[in-house]
């Protein structure tokens, strides 16, 4: 069995203890490249990372495939990986891709802003909802906390992922935000993600999710 069929697996039991079977949702990574992730891509670590989210995509997707964003102080809307094409994605879509920004320093907000345009203006007619992994090592912009407010009304959640040993303030300040209409964001610290199991981290990626679906159903933000 190959390492992403056993990773999907994994996901199902997953969705079965979260109660999450049957649901639909479009899935997005959001991948911090600022010049602290360096050696995460050059050792691999960032492409596993691909290969454990797709797992959640092809649960999750009526079409198996994940949206990605990389970003530093700018930001790239890369191609889809799909279970055909996620072996050399890290390197051939990001790494040899002479257009987009890395290793400069990041800026969360304006790749918040794209995704937000993709899924509530370019993909309006959709109605699934959106579940979202932002992999980050630290120093998020307290702007940042603007963007998830204002996002409240859409049906987009955001799952955080601290990596590192890094500065997560902002991040960690997220469960006590008031004034939302929904608790639409949720934040993980996985200090070194390659040594963590699959086991453990879907069942925390898919922590909050389920909390997340119910109370957006109940104000109307998902049909």
């Amino acid at each position: 069995m190959s390492s992403i069929d056993l990773r999907k697996k994994i996901v199902q039991f997953t969705l079965e203890k979260k109660q999450l079977t049957g649901v639909k949702a479009r899935v997005g990574i959001v991948l911090d490249i600022s010049g602290s992730m360096r050696d995460l891509y050059t050792r691999g670590v960032v492409q596993e990372v691909v290969e454990r989210i797709l797992a959640v995509a092809a649960k999750f997707d009526d079409n198996g495939s994940l949206d990605v964003w990389v970003y530093d102080n700018e930001f790239s809307r890369l191609p889809s990986v799909t279970e055909r094409d996620f072996g050399d994605y890290v390197k051939t879509h990001i790494l040899k891709n002479q257009s987009t920004h890395k290793f400069g320093r990041n800026n969360e907000p304006p790749v918040m802003e794209d995704v937000i345009r993709k899924y509530t203006k370019e993909d309006k007619k959709d109605t699934t909802p959106v579940f979202i992994i932002f992999i980050n090592d630290g120093g998020v912009l307290k702007l940042t906390k603007k963007v998830i407010m204002k996002a409240a009304v859409q049906p987009i959640f955001w799952q955080f992922v601290g990596i590192g040993d890094s500065d997560f303030e902002v991040l960690e300040g997220l469960d006590n935000m008031t004034g939302r209409v929904v608790d639409n964001a949720d934040f993980v610290h996985l200090d070194r993600i390659e040594e963590v199991s699959d086991e453990e981290l879907y069942d925390r990626l898919l922590n909050e999710f389920p909390s997340w679906i119910k109370a957006a159903k109940e104000k109307q933000i998902l049909l």
